[in-house]
C-alpha cells in the first residue's frame, strides 16, 4: 500500500510543476512582459488582436466603436479607434522601436477617404471644404517616414484628421509633434528603446467640442497625446509615461510656444480630462505607478 501512496504522491507533485513551469515559462504579450502579473483591464484581444498591442488605450467598442488597423507588408502602421456615430476618431496610435528607419520620404498628399469605413459613416474633402479648418493629421506624416511609400499615404487618410484651426495645426501642435520626434531619435538610436504614442482630439462629451460644422465635423476642444517609453531599466518594470493636453485655439503666443512643459499632466490627469483608459495592456500594478507621476526631466523638459 505504501508504495501506491508513493506513486500517487509523485504524480500529483509532477502535475503541480508542469502547471507551474506553464505559468513561469512563456508569455502571450509582444512586449515581453512578466505573464504572471495581474492586468484586469486589458483589451480583449480575441477579435482584434492588436488590440492587445502596448501603445492602444482601452477600447471603447460597442456597436459604434470600430478599431481600424492600418497594416504596411503585413505590419502594423497605427490604429485609430472611429466612432461612426460621430464620424470621427477617438484616438490614434503607434509606436516607434529598433525596426524604424527614417527613409525621409517626404508628403506623398495622398488624401483618400478610408473605404475601410462604411460611406455613410466616413468623411472627405467635401466635409472640410468651407469649414473653416484645416485637415489636421493626428498621425503626423512626418511621424511616418519610412518605405514604403504606403506608411506615409495611410497617414493621408481622412479617418486620420480632425479638423483644426489653421495657427493650431502649424504652430503649438507641430512644435509639440516635433519635440516627440526629437524624444524618439534620443531614446531609439541610443537606448534601443520603444516609444509608444496615442494622440487624438476629444470627442466624447458636448463640453469637450467646440462645435459640429454644417458639414458634419465635430471639432474638439483639446487635444492631447500620451507617450510611454520602455527601456533596459529595473525600475517600473522600465517604463516611463507622460501626457500633454492642449485647448484647441489659434492665439498661443510665441513663449506659449516655446513652454510645452507648461501642458504637461500625468497619464492618470490625461485620463481625467478625456475619460480615455491609456496604456490600460500594462500590468496593474507597474500601470499604477507609471500612469501617477511624471518626471518633466526626465523627457528632457525642465
Amino acid at each position: 500500500m505504501p508504495s501506491v501512496l508513493n506513486r500517487q504522491w509523485a504524480v500529483i507533485m509532477f502535475a503541480l510543476c508542469c502547471v507551474a513551469i506553464g505559468f513561469t515559462a512563456c508569455s502571450s504579450d509582444d512586449d515581453e512582459i512578466d505573464s504572471e502579473l495581474v492586468n484586469r483591464n486589458a483589451n480583449d484581444a480575441r477579435k482584434y488582436p492588436e488590440a492587445a498591442r502596448m501603445e492602444l488605450p482601452r477600447l471603447k467598442g460597442g456597436v459604434v466603436n470600430m478599431l481600424l488597423v492600418k497594416k504596411v507588408s503585413g505590419n502594423v502602421n497605427f490604429c485609430i479607434e472611429w466612432d461612426i456615430s460621430k464620424k470621427a476618431q477617438r484616438w490614434a496610435a503607434f509606436r516607434w522601436d529598433t525596426s524604424y528607419k527614417d527613409d525621409n520620404i517626404g508628403r506623398t498628399e495622398a488624401w483618400s477617404e478610408d473605404f475601410e469605413i462604411p460611406e455613410a459613416y466616413r468623411t472627405s474633402q467635401s466635409h472640410y471644404s468651407g469649414s473653416g479648418y484645416t485637415r489636421g493629421h493626428i498621425v503626423a506624416s512626418e511621424d511616418k517616414q519610412q518605405l514604403p511609400l504606403e506608411n506615409n499615404k495611410q497617414t493621408f487618410l481622412y479617418s486620420n484628421m480632425h479638423p483644426q484651426l489653421n495657427n493650431f495645426n502649424t504652430g503649438i501642435w507641430q512644435d509639440l509633434e516635433k519635440k516627440v520626434r526629437t524624444l524618439r531619435s534620443l531614446y531609439i538610436k541610443y537606448d534601443s528603446d520603444t516609444l509608444y504614442v496615442c494622440k487624438g482630439g476629444t470627442i466624447d462629451h458636448s463640453s469637450d467640442i467646440i462645435e459640429t460644422t454644417r458639414s458634419g465635423l465635430i471639432v474638439p476642444k483639446y487635444f492631447f497625446m500620451a507617450l510611454l517609453c520602455k527601456n533596459k531599466s529595473s525600475v517600473n518594470g522600465g517604463y516611463k509615461a507622460i501626457g500633454f493636453y492642449l485647448e484647441h485655439r489659434d492665439n498661443y503666443t510665441n513663449k506659449e510656444r516655446q513652454e510645452l512643459e507648461n501642458y504637461i499632466v500625468s497619464i492618470d490627469q490625461l485620463e481625467q480630462l478625456t475619460g480615455i483608459d491609456f496604456f490600460c495592456n500594462m500590468p496593474d500594478g507597474i500601470e499604477e505607478k507609471v500612469e501617477s507621476t511624471v518626471v518633466p526631466t526626465a523627457w528632457g523638459f525642465q
